[in-house]
């Protein structure tokens, strides 16, 4: 039977990743298309990288790699649970990724992550590490609220909606890991990665505040809706005019995507997802932001992605007759 391991990437007291990983395995349970496994990187203790030889090499010299690499391959496909420290991922969990090499490649892999903001920049660094080693990484992905999904910051208590992308995760995860594994991606999964990579280039741009970045991920004849006036820009010149307007206000700004989940075709794509640009305004007040529902149109124009469309929204109180802007993903 295919075999998934839920590594737990945190070992410092206190740590959440445990209930994170209880809650995966006891969900993944009730499934019959998988066996399931907790591996805790506690119980697993490795020094900081001391084996003499790149883990490409495969000769490991030390018994605690072996001991590792064993556990490591018994496994078909993995989902990896991890906090966000410092706008990265635990350096315990980065250091057990050093180790090994043959081990990892060509396994599915799908990402849960918490933290003050659902841990979407570590999810995003560990997106990029895997997919460096030949990981499969499936496009859905699960990110938790300390703020929402935690009672009391302390308790796990998820939102019915990461119940459901749970769900969604374990089935990619489940599905790339049954059968022959293979180093060459699907074009799907080859342009689903290019969708993620390119909106981390627009998250790139807007905090270094590069409006000619920004430039090269748009199409000539974009059409963009937004939520505030004049609502709509059209064209490449418009949409750039608004981002500078926009970096104007700040000194500094941070922007942020949660739950993004792309839908690829030949040669049309989308994203949707939730949005937050804050940032520090130029007399030093941080300006939070608020939460509002994104998404991205492509088309793949001369064998490159590029957005054609983009739009911003926030619900609509209908009794009210006003936006809701105070919610949450």
């Amino acid at each position: 039977m295919t075999r998934i391991g839920i590594l737990i990437g945190s070992t410092r007291p206190g740590r959440k990743g445990d209930q994170v990983a209880r809650w995966i395995h006891e969900r993944a349970a009730r499934r019959g298309d998988a066996a399931f496994e907790v591996i805790d990187l506690l119980e697993h203790p490795l020094p900081h990288l001391d084996e003499p030889l790149p883990a490409l090499a495969g000769h490991y010299q030390h018994g605690h790699t072996r001991t590792w690499a064993d556990t490591i391959a018994r496994f078909d496909g993995f989902v990896m649970v991890t906090p966000e420290y410092n706008a990265s991922i635990p350096g315990v969990l980065k250091n057990a990724i050093d180790y090994l090499y043959a081990e990892w490649t060509r396994k599915a892999v799908g990402f849960v992550s918490y933290g003050v903001g659902g841990g979407a920049l570590a999810a995003r660094q560990l997106r990029a590490l895997c997919e460096l080693l030949q990981m499969g990484a499936v496009t859905p992905q699960v990110s938790l609220s300390l703020h929402t999904d935690f009672e009391d910051h302390a308790t796990l208590k998820p939102a019915a909606r990461h119940v459901r992308a749970l769900d969604t995760l374990l089935d990619h995860v489940v599905a790339q890991s049954t059968g022959e594994r293979t180093a060459t991606p699907t074009q799907r999964e080859t342009d689903e990665a290019a969708i993620r990579r390119h909106i981390d280039g627009v998250i790139d741009a807007i905090r270094a505040k590069d409006v000619e970045g920004l430039r090269r991920l748009y199409s000539t004849d974009v059409v963009s809706f937004d939520i505030d006036p004049p609502l709509q820009h059209v064209g490449i010149d418009a949409k750039l005019k608004n981002w500078a307007n926009v970096f104007a206000f700040f000194r500094e700004v941070t922007y942020e995507i949660r739950d993004l989940m792309p839908t690829v075709g030949e040669d049309v794509a989308f994203a949707h997802g939730f949005g937050r640009l804050s940032g520090t305004l130029p007399d030093g007040t941080a300006a939070g932001g608020m939460w509002v529902r994104v998404t991205f149109c492509f088309r793949k124009i001369d064998g490159a992605w590029l957005i054609t469309h983009d739009q911003v929204s926030v619900p609509l109180d209908i009794l009210g007759g006003k936006g809701v802007t105070d919610l949450e993903p």
